[in-house]
């Protein structure tokens, strides 16, 4: 398999590149600084022997690996974005390679006194005698979605590299702005041309995903009336009092911070008030479409019961849905998900199935008529300081992948079977 050094080249040769992404702006990609690491990417496609290698005027990558079987083999293809999350500043990064992880902390930065401890993060030591990539402290690392495509690019060039290795033709996607939801905005599936793709984006190694939150976006803004606070007996209306209100109607247990699994909740985000106006920022999220329907309902008829007591109209509420379970799109399908499963299992890896906490481009993409499972690209604690990648699991990916553009060439009967 791929060489553990070349591993890390690759990805550090990614990481210290800035791509993070901007919420605020409306292009595409949504900040300058993406284009340099997608024009790098579409000339190391073509040098390692990958054809139709096109970028678009949005930064859309693809490319393709040619069948080296001579029967009729199902498309597929492996996809990862190339931006990083706004959550934390992606540029100056400087990788630490901590070599044998001995299960301690790691002393990401000495003068800052910032630690990466197992006392915290469990999950460390899962990897103990293994080879960590980390942050210095400062930045996020970006292994959220760079290992995603370290692994597809070297999984691509080991298969270029060893043609005795049959599969079928492969496409290859990478993206701007998946952080910031509009990933798959301007995704071409006609173009890509796939019967079926995988994202290379989950967490830890052995994740496979399938199923994922149904998201809402909501805007709560509450009116007020301003007046001089000397005379305002009578004339007043607070509108961060309503706000307040509005937020304790809400039920207090169904937020992130006490949910788990499939269980959905409300997440406020951001509040913006003065007396005459305060905003309510919230996300809405739930597996089950009825749970989420019925969420909307309650952030509507809050509203209403306030503008009913206060009988005129004090709260408006603006929703709009932002994606969907992909399990609807993946489950009469599920035999790509059989694959991707028996995959791990020939890397003796064990597949963590569980459904994903948030969203993926694999969701967009599903109902855009692309089926997209996830499959885990190894890191840990994204979008922070406190971000690590094994490289052991990125190697395990790139096994993965293999294993899943031979398995495609084979028959894939007995993985329908029980789809009809």
């Amino acid at each position: 398999m791929i060489e553990k050094q070349h591993i890390i080249d690759r990805f550090t040769s990614y990481v210290t590149i800035d791509t993070e992404s901007d919420p605020n702006s409306d292009t595409t990609p949504s900040t300058k600084k993406q284009w340099d690491l997608a024009n790098k990417l579409a000339e190391e496609l073509k040098a390692i022997g990958m054809e139709d290698v096109t970028i678009d005027e949005n930064a859309y990558i693809m490319a393709t690996l040619p069948s080296n079987v001579s029967h009729s083999v199902p498309v597929i293809g492996f996809v990862s974005h190339f931006d990083t999350s706004p959550d934390f500043t992606g540029a100056n990064v400087k990788p630490q390679i901590i070599e044998n992880y001995n299960g301690k902390d790691i002393v990401l930065n000495k003068e800052q006194d910032i630690i990466l401890s197992p006392d915290y993060f469990e999950d460390l030591l899962l990897y103990k005698g293994q080879t960590l990539i980390t942050t210095d402290g400062t930045t996020l690392l970006g292994a959220d979605d760079k290992a995603g495509i370290t692994e597809i690019v070297s999984a691509m060039e080991y298969l270029i590299n060893n043609p005795e290795i049959k599969h079928g033709k492969i496409r290859v996607g990478f993206t701007p702005d998946e952080e910031i939801g509009r990933g798959a905005h301007k995704f071409d599936v006609k173009k890509f041309g796939a019967d079926w793709a995988y994202t290379m984006d989950g967490s830890q190694v052995g994740e496979l995903e399938y199923e994922n939150f149904n998201a809402a976006g909501a805007v709560v803004t509450v009116k007020g009336k301003i007046v001089h606070p000397g005379y305002a007996k009578g004339k007043m209306v607070n509108s961060m009092y309503i706000a307040t209100d509005y937020i304790n109607s809400l039920p207090r247990l169904e937020t992130p911070e006490h949910t788990e699994g499939r269980e959905g909740f409300f997440h406020l985000h951001n509040i913006n008030g003065t007396v005459d106006e305060t905003k309510l920022q919230y996300i809405i999220r739930d597996h089950d479409k009825k749970h989420f329907e019925a969420r909307k309902q309650m952030v509507q008829q809050l509203a209403d019961e306030l503008n009913d007591q206060f009988e005129m109209e004090v709260v408006t509420v603006e929703i709009k849905d932002q994606y969907f379970n992909m399990r609807e799109k993946v489950e009469p399908v599920m035999h790509i998900v059989k694959i991707a499963k028996q995959a791990m299992e020939q890397a003796d890896i064990k597949p963590l199935i569980k459904p994903i906490r948030g969203g993926t481009d694999g969701s967009q993409l599903s109902f855009m008529g692309l089926p997209c499972p996830n499959i885990f690209a190894g890191g840990h604690n994204f979008h922070g300081r406190y971000e690590y990648v094994p490289v052991e699991s990125m190697i395990k990916a790139v096994e993965v992948i293999v294993n899943i553009a031979q398995i495609t060439a084979q028959d894939l009967s007995k993985f329908k079977s029980e789809e009809e």
